[in-house]
């Protein structure tokens, strides 16, 4: 789902023909020289008045305007609903309470500290309505001192909490910094450390999922989920509101997914996240994708190719046309394979244009574009504009649809390489899905030069790894290793130690299966030929199968039986059975 972008407050203000775009810009400059908001600036200057920039701000934000100044709105106020001392503190008014939830008058609503706060103190929900601040601190202070029991306190008693580091003219879902976080508060701090631990972890996701008693923290570790310990239950709604502040998307919408982005420095690199919200039974479930930019520029040796098969990989993405396809299902590294790819083509004497869903990693030196089809940017539109900008290399992120597949196809046959991906099983089913999609056999059959299918596999730890002194026959057997082989080769089976926590592995490489269309398997494509001949005609040409692939990294004691085994595609296995689940 496309992220909506959230207007800044001086353009709302110039687009209402209350302020100049001249004067914005100049304000601007001051606002950040002094350290003061841009709203305080501009009504000190005299371009807006509070409640001009309060009604722009509270447009910015999505939510309502009371204006304390009038009967109507200072009618709404009930001091009693919230104690003295966070009204007094923090600045807040609470307006009234329906369903459990509060109603409160805040005249900053892109002070985060203070939000996080609130909602670490107060012991129910709320929502948010935007004031002007000086109305609120006179009516706290004069109007509302007797209701408070504070007499003549004045609005200078007020001790208003006030985050300098967050400029309310800028849109909160960028430059989310663990750096610049107040350390005041707790759900701040338990947030970042939970991130924090996650990556210097080496998770590749962080899935946030609130249970009946408790909030669920698992960090996926290898492609194996972890639970880590987990916060309790009153902090629920705090912890989930704090990262959709950080992903840049509606708080206050809870009944529809929502996709956005966190970027934060830890460690001294600059890691991003794919932030997802899902609405579940016992409240928002929200994953975080840890996206490593250092993870395409490992090289391909480092994925897992055999030697044979980097050679190949090799020759196939220098070919000046044609269609490499990567198959899978999610999550098996076919965007990595892909990337790593480009990395090494990425070199000015070619133009690399990408079509993305979403943009996950950042290359300098090629153009990468975003498919947003709220706008209407979809694939079919981005390749067409693509291909009229001269592109060498073409990357699509998925192959969907008949549309997509048939652009892709005709960029093939005049004269470019196309990257892309397509969910199937294996290599000789991606034949058989691209006609199945409507595509005609004879594009097919002609414009494909290779298709690779892949899955991950954990790699044994190397610090705690050791010789299996009685491997499993039965499982050796289901991975087509022989006695011979056994005793010439060397199969590990996994520990645990300190280095893997306990795991036995630590880190994953891909196994792959690469079929290179010749004349036989062409003919098949045309023929329509089922998937079974297809596949008996790429083993003839030399493919190796998945679990072939995986069987090598078994024999040279860099995973074990059962590891392959479950990825593999092995009919018949369970791994139940031998309490590999």
């Amino acid at each position: 789902m496309a992220r909506k972008v959230r207007k800044k407050l001086g353009e709302i203000l110039v687009a209402d023909g209350i302020v100049e775009e001249s004067s914005i810009a100049t304000c601007e400059t001051e606002a950040r020289e002094s350290g003061k908001r841009l709203g305080e600036v501009l009504v000190e200057k005299g371009f807006a008045t509070e409640i001009q920039v309060g009604s722009s701000l509270a447009r910015q934000a999505g939510m309502d305007f009371v204006d304390l100044g009038t009967a109507e709105g200072s009618g709404q106020v009930d001091l009693s609903l919230v104690d003295e001392e966070i009204v007094r503190k923090h600045c807040v008014i609470p307006l009234s309470s329906e369903s459990g939830r509060l109603r409160l008058l805040v005249h900053d609503p892109m002070d985060l500290e203070m939000l996080d706060l609130l909602r670490f103190r107060l012991p129910q929900e709320f929502d948010l309505v935007v004031g002007v601040k000086s109305q609120m601190m006179d009516w706290i202070g004069e109007g509302g001192a007797a209701k408070l029991g504070g007499g003549e306190a004045g609005p200078d008693s007020i001790d208003v909490t006030v985050d300098k580091s967050v400029d309310s003219s800028v849109d909160s879902s960028i430059d989310s910094s663990i750096d610049v976080d107040a350390g005041d508060s707790k759900i701040v701090r338990l947030v970042n450390e939970l991130i924090v631990e996650a990556v210097r972890g080496r998770a590749s996701d962080i899935h946030v999922e609130p249970r009946d008693d408790r909030v669920e923290l698992r960090y996926r570790i290898d492609g194996v989920c972890h639970v880590r310990q987990s916060p309790p239950k009153r902090n629920q709604s705090a912890i989930l509101a704090r990262l959709k502040l950080m992903a840049g998307v509606n708080i206050s919408e809870r009944r529809i997914p929502q996709d956005g982005r966190i970027k934060l420095p830890i460690d001294g690199a600059q890691i991003d996240f794919r932030v997802s919200t899902c609405p579940a039974y016992h409240g928002e479930s929200v994953v975080l994708r840890v996206l490593r930019p250092d993870s395409v520029q490992i090289g391909l040796p480092s994925l897992g190719f055999e030697p044979d098969n980097l050679e190949l990989f090799n020759k196939i993405i220098r070919r000046p046309n044609g269609i490499f396809l990567v198959t899978g299902p999610t999550g098996p590294g076919k965007t990595t394979t892909l990337y790593s790819a480009l990395n090494v083509l990425n070199e000015p004497n070619r133009k690399i244009i990408t079509a993305e869903d979403p943009v996950e990693y950042n290359f300098n030196g090629i153009n990468q574009v975003q498919v947003r089809d709220s706008i209407g940017l979809t694939f079919p539109l981005i390749l067409k504009a693509m291909l009229r900008q001269a592109p060498n290399v073409v990357l699509v992120g998925e192959i969907r649809d008949r549309e997509v597949g048939d652009i892709a196809i005709q960029a093939a046959l005049t004269g470019h390489l196309v990257f892309s991906t397509l969910h199937t099983n294996d290599a000789p089913s991606a034949i058989t899905r691209l006609v199945d999609m409507g595509i005609k056999p004879f594009l097919v059959a002609s414009s494909i030069q290779a298709i690779m299918a892949q899955r991950l596999i954990r790699v044994l730890c190397p610090k705690c790894k050791r010789l299996d002194p009685n491997p499993d026959r039965k499982l050796l057997s289901l991975v087509n290793i022989s006695e011979e082989e056994i005793a010439g080769g060397e199969i590990h089976e996994a520990v645990g130690c300190a280095a893997c926590n306990g795991n036995g592995y630590r880190g994953r490489m891909a196994i792959f299966e690469m079929m290179v269309m010749n004349a036989e398997i062409r003919e098949l494509a045309f023929e329509r030929a089922s998937i079974s001949k297809i596949r008996e005609a790429a083993i003839r040409g030399g493919m190796r199968s998945l679990l072939g692939d995986g069987k090598l990294k078994i024999l040279r004691g860099i995973t074990t039986p059962v590891e392959v085994a479950r990825f593999a595609q092995i009919e018949g296995f369970d791994p139940s059975e031998i309490g590999a689940a």
